[in-house]
């Protein structure tokens, strides 16, 4: 396995992914973070995190299966299955902080899945949001107070909606404390 670098974040597609949400996410996050970004090759999900009661996957599961491959840098997981954690209806994405691993699901992020018309745009931003946000958690970030702050927690995309792709300038101080 190649040797991760800890000041880079890594992207890694579970499953099919769309090339044109791996891109946008890819130059954004380099430039929100002032990190290089490196994108991975594709793997499958596991499929025991599958949960055929729910129709979701462990969001938790999946981290843990993943961790097996000791990533050293900042890794982002990018699935398009629905997600859940213990005790949760579901999830936008989950992070593991000690890590520095998180996972995203694009499924509730699109407006089909809501029964709304398409709107690519719309997707994209939200897609941006949930990626910072969870990435923010692995740089340390708790959650946010303030609606508009990135790492305010999204309780429905209502919340995701409302909120920036920005750190609000409190969060941004603790990131400039943390130990890269």
């Amino acid at each position: 396995m190649e040797v991760f670098a800890k000041d880079k974040i890594y992207i890694l597609p579970l499953g099919k992914q769309e090339r044109e949400v791996i891109v946008y996410l890819k130059n954004n996050l380099s430039k929100i973070f002032s990190l290089e970004v490196e994108v991975l090759e594709n793997i499958e999900i596991p499929l025991y995190s599958y949960n055929p009661r729910r129709k979701q996957y462990n969001s938790t599961l999946i981290l843990k299966e993943l961790l097996k491959d000791k990533f050293k840098g900042y890794t982002l997981v990018i699935c398009d299955v629905d997600l859940y954690a213990e005790g949760l209806n579901f999830v936008f994405g989950e992070a593991n902080f000690l890590n520095k691993i998180c996972i995203i699901s694009l499924t509730r992020l699109r407006q089909e899945y809501y029964g709304l018309t398409k709107d690519d745009n719309l997707f994209l931003e939200r897609a941006l949001k949930e990626a910072v946000h969870e990435l923010g958690h692995t740089f340390g970030l708790s959650h946010c107070l303030n609606p508009k702050c990135v790492m305010y927690f999204s309780n429905s995309i209502l919340d995701t909606d409302k909120k920036t792709f920005n750190f609000c300038s409190i969060c941004k101080e603790k990131l400039k404390d943390v130990n890269r």
